[in-house]
């Protein structure tokens, strides 16, 4: 299976089995189009009046050189693999919810402005330490351990946060265990006591801001129903100064309201915030800052803005990363990444206050997806739900056989397809389709830097 696309210019042809990708010609571009279907002469009788023979019988042999080393045309046969027909049972993150409260109330909140339609309740550090030990025990001889200390507003409980670190540090000594910490918050509680301890102890850390002030505080209010850009931003970037060459990321959400978005992205580049996402908002049509299909036009057009943007400032070398458009084209994901994504439910579980364990944090609530529960006499994951997830993998899902993307996306966000479509198994189609562009960005950016870097 191949993916050829044109952008900015460039030619690009995707061998989608071996990961090869290549920078093209006209006449190659358009050889492809006939190459599995005509032999060579048909196909020089069928471009000649568009381009010189000789030429695209060079195109042609070049392309059938590629086949035949593997470069183009490669077989799929990953699901043979030994590395994904015996994967280890192992989990080796948490998403650890230490609070279902929060000090804004962000309109396009999955969690319900914090509480994930339950009681807002702060998780104490008995169920912080059990969900360490729970772990640990699973992890099997994996070393090196994730948690990240999510929300609601994970600051609302900064001294269980605290404390869970200085737990997990000990336990790394015990167990031979290595934690790499995250938090996520909004940064509304960030002080200088509160900073220096995310810096000195966060492996990497993910600050909300939605973009421009109008644009951020018409979707992030506080309880008051202010904005809380400028409450925020200063913060941030103290944060940012401070931490040096730490991995951060200051996330954003565009919606329908801003489907403008690459300004957002610059504008957090304007501020000094040059490690940066911004993710398509996810929800019903009901909602009037849902993406629409219909939208898709003006949010192609953004994503190629901003990667030429991004292009320019690569080539320049200056220090800018947006994170849809990071791509490894020499080694790339792991085969089991390629093929299962994520790992919630098998690899990853989020873990709630009460200390109930879902497949991820985009499951707590679900009655239906509750794995265990850290207080169970003896916690053992519901292996129908584990199962499920652990095939729920590019080759059980009709829409991703055949779609190139399917390496590259491994199949999509399993919530995301169980709230769109009652089944983890088939993707939300918009969100793939936003994907697919983001890819196609990521790759000829790839190439502005090879070609002009």
């Amino acid at each position: 299976m191949i993916h050829k696309f044109n952008m900015d210019g460039i030619n690009i042809v995707m061998d989608i089995n071996s990961g090869a990708v290549h920078i093209i010609d006209n006449e190659a571009y358009d050889v492809l189009d006939f190459y599995k279907e005509l032999d060579k002469e048909k196909i020089i009788n069928k471009l000649s009046d568009k381009y010189d023979k000789e030429d695209i019988k060079k195109a042609y042999e070049e392309i059938k050189e590629l086949e035949d080393e593997g470069l183009l045309y490669g077989d799929d046969e990953y699901i043979n693999h030994e590395q994904f027909k015996n994967r280890d049972q192992v989990i080796k993150a948490l998403c650890l919810n230490v609070a279902h409260d929060c000090n804004l109330k962000c309109s396009y909140c999955f969690a319900s402005q914090g509480d994930f339609g339950g009681e807002r309740k702060l998780m104490d550090l008995e169920t912080g330490k059990k969900a360490f030990d729970f772990l640990i025990k699973n992890s099997g001889k994996r070393r090196n351990l994730e948690v990240d200390f999510f929300g609601g507003e994970p600051l609302m409980n900064f001294n269980v946060v605290k404390e869970l670190v200085k737990y997990g540090r000990e336990q790394e000594k015990i167990h031979n265990k290595n934690f790499r910490f995250t938090i996520t918050t909004n940064g509304i509680l960030l002080n200088d006591e509160i900073t220096d301890f995310i810096n000195e102890n966060m492996h990497n850390i993910v600050l909300s801001l939605d973009g421009r002030k109008d644009v951020n505080d018409s979707m992030r209010p506080t309880m008051n129903d202010k904005g809380c850009y400028d409450i925020i931003v200063p913060k941030y970037q103290k944060l940012i100064e401070k931490r040096g060459d730490k991995e951060y990321f200051v996330r954003g959400t565009f919606t329908r309201k801003n489907l403008d978005f690459s300004k957002d992205v610059m504008h957090f580049y304007d501020l000094g915030m040059t490690k940066t996402s911004v993710e398509p908002v996810v929800d019903d049509e009901s909602n009037p800052f849902a993406l629409r299909e219909e939208d898709l036009p003006k949010i192609f057009e953004e994503y190629e803005l901003l990667a030429k943007e991004y292009a320019k400032k690569k080539i320049n070398k200056e220090k800018f990363t947006f994170f849809h458009f990071m791509i490894d084209l020499n080694q790339g994901p792991c085969i089991i990444k390629r093929i299962t994504a994520c790992g919630a439910g098998t690899e990853y579980v989020s873990i709630t206050p009460e200390g109930d364990i879902y497949p991820c944090h985009q499951f707590v609530g679900n009655e239906d997806y509750k794995l265990a529960n850290l207080y169970d006499e003896k916690i053992i994951l519901k292996q129908n739900l584990v199962e499920g997830f652990r095939n729920a993998h590019v080759y059980a899902k009709d829409d991703c056989k055949n779609c190139w993307a399917k390496f590259y996306c491994s199949g999509g966000c399993h919530a995301n397809a169980l709230n769109f479509n009652g089944d983890v198994l088939k993707p939300y189609k918009l969100g793939c389709e936003m994907q697919k562009k983001r890819i196609e960005c990521a790759m000829m950016v790839k190439a502005k830097e090879l070609l002009e870097g």
